[in-house]
Formats: C-alpha cells, structure tokens, sequence
C-alpha cells in the first residue's frame, strides 16, 4: 500500500508541473518530493512523468492516476489529522500568512493561549505584506484584505478595513486642525507608492451623512509600505492615511491623533481565507474558529471602525 507521502508528491508535483514547487508547498526539499515519486512509480510499475529540465509533464498513465487519486487526497489527509494523536486531537503544520505589523499586533498575541488548547499544532507563520496563492503555497489560512477568491476558497470577515488620517501631537502642536479632508493638503504628507503598481496611493474619504471628499496629501515622504508611513508618522514627519489597526496601538498610548476623525475610507474587509474542503484539517478548522472567537469577544470590528470617530 502507498504512503500518504509519495501520494501527495506526485499530486502535488502534477498540479505545479515541478519538484520545486511541490517541495515548498510540502515542507520537503525537492531531492524529497522526487525521491517519494520515484518509490511510487517503481511500486505500480509505471512511469508517471516525462522530465525535462524546465518542467513535469504526466505520462498517459500518470493523468489517468492523478484523476483516480486527486479527488479523495484531501479526504485522506483530514482522516489522519483527525486521529493524528490518541486523544485525536488536532495537529499538524499550520501554515498562515499575515501582513507583518498587524500579526505582531492582533494574532501573535494570540499564540500561547491557542497553544495551551491545541499543543499537537505546530506553528509555521510567514509574516509578509503580500497576496499569497493559498493552494499553490500550500498555506492552511491567511488574514488580509482584497485576495482573489479563486474556486475553492473561502473569506470570513473579521473587521472593515478603514482608513483614517493621523499624525503626531509632536508634529501638529501649533498647527491649525484642518476641518475637512481637503485640508490635509496644506500639511507634510507622507504616501504610499506600492511597488505592485507604482503609482502614489489616493484615498476619497467619506462621513455619517454621505458626504464625500478628496484627501491629496502633500507627498513629502513616498514609503511603500503602511507600517513604516504609521511608524514615520509616530515620529512627527507629518499626516499619514493608514488602516485602524495600524493606527490603534499608537492611538491608545497617545503617540498619533486621528485628524477630521469624522471622515474615512472604506478599503474593503479585513478578511480570514482558507481552502474549502468536504472535510476541513481540525488543525485549520480550531484556527479559524479560535481567531473568530477572539475579533468577537475582543470586539475588534467595533475598534476597527473608521466611521467612529
């Protein structure tokens, strides 16, 4: 009988058409991940793949097995999690993404305690400000804001995704409030310009009543990522527009205000992601639970919110 290991080597490296790919999502080096396939074709007596230098292509008889097996891979690999100790406890690898600042912040924290619940889990976090693949990374969850939802996957709301414009009572002593976003022209700004796109970030801020207004902040400083523009911002350069959950910290401890607090941008929902599955890994499922449990008992989407001023 197979392994559940050469089985997903060879499902895995189907999908990505390489060992390299397949490793990484597998926590496996390549050397690995072409060892477990090989096993798995000397054991049904066929060739699976073609290999070239560039890239896997399957065989007549790998398509057909891959089509046989694919279908029942993520069953058998909830089984095992399900009953992976004795108590049949959740374990595993977990793999999560999340944006740097606001991980360090609101789901490091968060560590301990799930830890103290779930021991068998074993933490395998990547913290980067970008949009990952979940299924061609191989990550069990992530926690953002604007994936593409492709087929398979699911978005779970956690918060809004606010912005509102702040700086340091340092920087705006003997400075005039501004009343509207259109003021915050007249003062040192500092914007973001993504390196996805390359152009300066604008924001059209709304209020309570509808209204809606422009913020063109001055682009006295350009950074391309929002913790180091909130970070700069603590330091008294100028006004910023960040996330709430950025700000929050720093708002709490008095270190920023937040300017013409009855305007904000709505950047869409700060949102949990993870794979669909008929039988979800237990290792994600308590995760997801366990952070949904916890923006609702802390009452995040409440402290999130921009419209509060």
């Amino acid at each position: 009988m197979e392994t559940l290991a050469n089985l997903e080597s060879f499902v895995r490296s189907a999908e990505s058409s390489s060992f390299s790919a397949a490793a990484r999502q597998l926590g496996l080096t390549p050397a690995a991940v072409s060892r477990n396939v090989a096993l798995l074709e000397k054991n049904l007596g066929t060739r699976l793949f073609h290999r070239s230098t560039r890239k896997l292509t399957l065989t007549e008889s790998g398509e057909r097995f891959l089509l046989g097996v694919r279908g029942h891979l993520d069953g058998l690999q909830a089984a095992i999690s399900e009953v992976a100790s004795d108590r049949g406890e959740p374990a595993g690898v977990l793999k999560v993404s999340v944006a740097l600042a606001f991980g360090m912040e609101y789901l490091l924290p968060l560590l301990p305690d799930f830890l103290q619940r779930y021991p068998h889990v074993r933490i395998d976090w990547q913290f980067d400000n970008r949009q990952v693949d979940l299924i061609a990374e191989g990550f069990d969850a992530a926690i953002g804001g604007g994936f593409e939802l492709a087929q398979g996957m699911v978005a779970r709301t956690l918060a809004p995704a606010h912005i509102i414009a702040v700086a340091s009572p340092t920087y705006m002593k003997g400075r005039r409030n501004p009343f509207s976003p259109e003021e915050l022209a007249e003062l040192d700004g500092i914007v973001m310009r993504p390196a996805r796109t390359g152009r300066i970030r604008q924001w059209t801020l709304r209020n309570a009543s509808g209204a809606v207004q422009a913020a063109e902040l001055r682009q006295s400083f350009v950074f391309n990522d929002p913790a180091a523009m909130t970070r700069a911002a603590v330091l008294g350069l100028g006004v910023t527009m960040t996330a709430v959950p950025d700000a929050l910290p720093y708002l709490d401890r008095g270190e920023l205000v937040r300017l013409v607090p009855q305007w904000y941008a709505d950047a869409g929902p700060i949102s949990l992601y993870y794979a669909s599955r008929t039988l979800l890994p237990a290792k994600t499922r308590v995760f997801v639970d366990y952070v949904l449990e916890t923006f609702r008992t802390r009452r995040l989407a409440e402290r999130f919110a921009g419209s509060i001023g």
